[in-house]
């Protein structure tokens, strides 16, 4: 019998259960379907891509996207301590203000709003540039500048400057817009993962328990509360009994959970053979991803991050943190708007120092240089749905990208921004043919046909769970499960929208308060902000 047990060891469940255990009075039982994160690739920064498609990834396709002419699109997700947050780039961005502001007016409870969200993310932070009213030092989470940016990094920050975009040297900080290096979540050049922040320092304490390689197959639920949870580890079927099970398997595995244990859309769980528990209609629905579609330029001269990978870059890593294996690859960034009108921007720019082509699926091949185009203010759906009944198969993802031809617009529109900062300042010595879209697509029909064709994921999936108080919400503003008692979910899948950046560092915020709703504790902003 254990007091809680939290479903998933990433970027939200380290923080829940790691949080948690510091209470002695709690017992805490934490599964993790994966094993460990103690592998180079995971702990050098530029080695990420290498831990995609191996078995530390959950490995999964979206359905074919009619958006993209059919395509399937490849996400990564963690299967290891740490879950997404051991193979992610490492950028510690929390988004605008206004979303977390919208947060709150969907669900009706004014705790999600910024002012009271910033707390949370002061506290868990150990910023390297010391504490401000921003930031906040001493917290679990190490955040540095990058140690060894690449010349390019700076030049494109400059370009940018030169095409008239603000510079921003904090994306955190009073506001979101302009051109500037990302801070990282690292520790003297290497990965700092939610489970380096949260679990590994914590692995010693007696009142809390950690079972990899445990695939949890369902919620067992009696009389409208959940009573705790069956897994399968090592060949064994397991059965353990929880006061309260909080679910953190991100915004496709939790969902999917979910509807393993007959909580869900009733019509969709009895075409799978399911019994319903709950009908819950909103479980899997209206999935959000950031999609990106990449512009790549051969360069005239100097190197990228292609050949980094030599025995004294891996010598310097090793020995000092530094050089260019403490890259993250997207080591600068914008935010700007497609439209002026806009409240808020809603594109993303990501700049990499090197060819970054098809999910890193092929290794570079030239000396280039990418800048990314995300999307952040995202009109399309998706879902995810059951495939089967049983827990080993994938689900179905269906990211519902381009379903709104908004998205497209905005992109076309980053396409053509992205073009006019290459043109200028120090990166027009740099770069060269622009080898995609390439300079046969100048028109905008051309533009749209090119971003149909080379769109990709930024693994940002959320909202298959969403908190709020309409009849698609799966969960009330206190991350509890509508209808069903002693069940809560915490991870990107609760996000009433999207925010607008990368969303490990609110991930990990919402494990912060999640783990606060458990103990009953509340933050208030004035004394937060006067530590």
């Amino acid at each position: 019998m254990y007091d809680v047990v939290v479903v998933g060891a990433g970027s939200a469940g380290c923080a829940v259960a790691g949080r948690l255990s510091e209470d002695p009075s709690l017992r805490v039982l934490l599964l993790e379907a994966g094993g460990s994160d103690k592998v180079l690739e995971v702990q050098a920064p530029a080695g990420l891509y290498k831990v995609w498609r191996t078995r530390r990834d959950w490995n999964y396709t979206t359905e074919e996207q009619p958006g993209l002419d059919g395509r399937k699109l490849f996400w990564p997700r963690g299967k290891l301590l740490g879950g997404s947050s051991s193979i992610n780039a490492m950028i510690y961005m929390r988004g605008a203000a206004a979303d977390y502001d919208e947060w709150a007016s969907l669900t009706g409870d004014p705790t999600w709003s910024y002012e009271h969200v910033l707390p949370l993310f002061r506290r868990m932070e150990d910023n390297a540039r010391g504490a401000d009213r921003w930031h906040g030092v001493g917290g679990p989470l190490r955040v540095e500048d990058l140690r060894s940016p690449h010349p390019w990094t700076k030049a494109v920050v400059e370009s940018a400057v030169a095409a008239g975009y603000p510079r921003n040297d904090d994306f955190n900080g009073a506001r979101l817009e302009g051109v500037g290096q990302y801070q990282v979540t690292q520790k003297r050049g290497r990965r700092w993962s939610s489970a380096d922040a949260y679990l590994h320092p914590a692995m010693d304490r007696p009142n809390l328990t950690v079972v990899t390689g445990a695939l949890t197959t369902r919620v067992l639920v009696s009389g409208g509360r959940a009573t705790g949870v069956e897994y399968r580890c090592g060949g064994s079927l397991v059965t353990v009994s929880a006061g309260e099970v909080v679910l953190s398997g991100g915004a496709v595995n939790s969902p999917q959970l979910l509807m393993l244990s007959g909580i869900g859309p009733a019509g969709h769980l009895r075409e799978m053979g399911i019994d319903v528990v709950h009908d819950l209609p909103g479980v899997g629905a209206g999935l959000q991803d950031h999609p990106l579609v990449p512009v790549v330029w051969h360069t005239r001269s100097g190197t990228s991050l292609r050949l980094a990978e030599t025995p004294v870059n891996i010598a310097k890593w090793k020995a000092a943190g530094r050089g260019p294996l403490t890259s993250n690859l997207a080591e600068a960034g914008l935010f700007t708007r497609s439209r002026p009108d806009l409240p808020e921007p809603d594109l993303q720019m990501h700049f990499l120092p090197v060819k970054f082509w098809k999910q890193a699926e092929i290794d570079p091949d030239a000396e280039a240089f990418t800048t990314a185009i995300v999307l952040v203010d995202v009109h399309s759906r998706g879902s995810v749905r059951l495939r089967s009944a049983d827990p080993t198969w994938a689900p179905a993802i269906d990211a519902g990208y381009l379903t709104d031809e908004r998205d497209l617009d905005a992109l076309v529109c980053g396409i053509e921004k992205a073009r006019e900062i290459a043109s200028v300042g120090p990166m027009a010595s740099v770069l060269g043919e622009e080898w995609s879209p390439g300079a046969s697509a100048q028109d905008r029909d051309a533009l749209r046909a090119k971003a149909r064709e080379t769109l990709e994921s930024l693994y940002h999936p959320v909202s298959s769970c969403r908190m709020g108080t309409d009849d698609q919400a799966v969960v009330d503003s206190k991350l509890r499960v509508h209808g069903i008692e002693g069940l809560r979910v915490a991870d990107a899948s609760i996000m009433p929208t999207l925010v607008r950046g990368n969303t490990n560092a609110p991930s990990i915020m919402v494990g912060e308060r999640a783990a606060d709703l458990i103990r009953g504790r509340t933050v208030d902003p004035d004394l937060a902000a006067a530590r």
